[in-house]
């Protein structure tokens, strides 16, 4: 993989939060073992805040979702019945 490959993929939108999730804990496991240069290691760092805003903004979409359902749901069962009088 040459480095403008490595660069476009860096670059890229991760497919889920799941993808996300898993790409942004192997960032994490290789600059932990502190092996990687000085370079590497900055590019890693710049692609795990990428990859930890869209997570973060997929759980703020998922919680916006939810709280939609439940106030559906309770606007639901707060309506009387119109059989019941």
């Amino acid at each position: 993989m040459t480095k403008s490959t490595k660069n476009a993929a860096a670059l890229s939108q991760p497919e889920s939060f799941e993808a996300a999730s898993a790409e942004l804990e192997k960032i994490v496991i290789a600059m932990e073992a502190g092996q990687m240069p000085l370079e590497a290691s900055l590019a890693a760092y710049q692609r795990g805040v990428e990859l930890l805003q869209y997570c973060q903004s997929k759980l703020q979409n998922a919680q916006q979702q939810v709280r939609i359902l439940e106030a559906g749901m309770v606007k639901n069962f707060s309506q009387p019945d119109s059989n019941e009088h």
